[in-house]
């Protein structure tokens, strides 16, 4: 297919485009279209690249329109006058191929931004019944996700960005509710309706479906939760599909450099060291452990808490036994080939450097964040 995107360097069209180049290249396994061409078209492109690319475009994404003018009359002319000249050069070629367009949730408001918009869906209902083209008309309501401009006309984009950079947010109404759509559900939509499979409404206007209503207040508390984690080793909810996760994405899109790394901090001893890198509150935590040659470590059981120990490099031994039996259970493990070995509840456990120059490092997942008033670890060598 040969796709056509106007409005290409916005926020949702970088996205798609950027989705749909990745499908182009190979890089989207099982793809579910065959994409030749894109062509990119935006304010800085001619009205002969619109000609050309109107004549041979399999598919148009019609995602080009004004927002924020300077002033009111510009709206009709970017959301209404630019989708007539599109149609206009579509039919001087003949080509009927399907188009969507890039609608708003104002369409039915009675103000200059709605009106401009409900236009643009009378011509494009007109331009299918004139010319039996298929048209899918989006009504989108507030987007967010990465490369959204700030300081626009996105308040998740402007808090996302003022959060992260250490400047202040304003909030008029803690109350307000908003429906949102993630750019990558977004997303997922057009390149569901390119193959032929957009969600409808059931008064035939197409939609995303799935959305979030969230208020200003629960976005300010969720991105001031996320701003604690910047330097250290929390990470909030991360359920698939949630808002949480989509939001945090997003934040995570504008931080700065200064805040991108950050050091951790080492328990070093003779034996080597012991690094916790990620606590999770659902999920628990995960640390390196690195042992000098020779060193055991470990020597432990628990009640409850388990672990997964994996190797990533040298060469070592690790030991269960049961509490009360004398019956240990060894596996030799290395670097070279990476296992799992999971310690059991009620099992003391160590691990063995068995190399007499090379350090063992081993990546340790626990189900539960250490608790130093109630640790559930006591020694018992194996």
């Amino acid at each position: 297919m040969k796709i056509l995107v106007t409005g290409a360097k916005g926020f949702v069209g970088k996205n798609l485009c950027a989705q749909l180049n990745n499908i182009k290249n190979g890089k989207v396994p099982n793809p579910p279209v065959n994409i030749h061409e894109i062509y990119e078209y935006d304010i800085d492109s001619s009205e002969e690249d619109l000609d050309r690319w109107c004549e041979v475009a399999d598919f148009v994404f019609n995602l080009a329109g004004i927002n924020r003018p300077e002033n009111q009359d510009e709206f009709m002319a970017g959301n209404f006058g630019f989708a007539s000249i599109l149609l206009d050069t579509l039919k001087k070629h003949g080509n009927k191929c399907p188009i969507m367009l890039s609608s708003s949730t104002q369409a039915i408001l009675d103000n200059h931004y709605g009106k401009s918009k409900r236009a643009g869906e009378l011509l494009m209902l007109e331009y299918s019944k004139a010319t039996g083209a298929d048209v899918l008309i989006y009504r989108f309501p507030n987007v967010f996700g990465k490369w959204c401009r700030p300081n626009y006309n996105s308040a998740v984009a402007t808090f996302c960005h003022n959060t992260a950079n250490d400047l202040p947010i304003r909030v008029n109404d803690r109350n307000t509710l908003l429906t949102l759509v993630y750019i990558d559900d977004l997303v997922d939509e057009m390149i569901a309706a390119l193959s032929g499979n957009p969600h409808h409404d059931h008064d035939g206007i197409c939609n995303v479906p799935v959305s979030h209503k969230v208020t200003l207040g629960e976005i300010v508390d969720l991105l001031d939760e996320f701003k604690k984690y910047d330097h250290n080793l929390g990470v909030p909810d991360l359920t698939p599909g949630s808002f949480s996760k989509k939001l945090y994405a997003t934040y995570l899109s504008y931080l700065p450099k200064n805040k991108i790394a950050y050091d951790l901090k080492m328990n070093c001893d003779s034996r080597g060291s012991f690094t916790e890198i990620i606590r999770s509150a659902s999920a628990g935590q995960i640390s390196v452990n690195i042992s000098k040659p020779g060193i055991i470590k470990g020597q432990h059981w628990h009640h409850s808490k388990n672990e997964k120990f994996i190797v990533v490099k040298g060469h070592g031994l690790i030991q269960l036994r049961q509490l009360e039996s004398d019956n240990i259970i060894d596996f030799e493990v290395n670097g070279e080939q990476l296992k799992v070995i999971q310690m059991l509840p009620g099992y003391t456990h160590n691990i063995i450097n068995l190399s007499d120059s090379e350090d063992l490092i081993t990546i340790i997942w626990c189900d539960e964040n250490f608790n130093p008033k109630k640790p559930d670890t006591f020694f018992e060598p194996v």
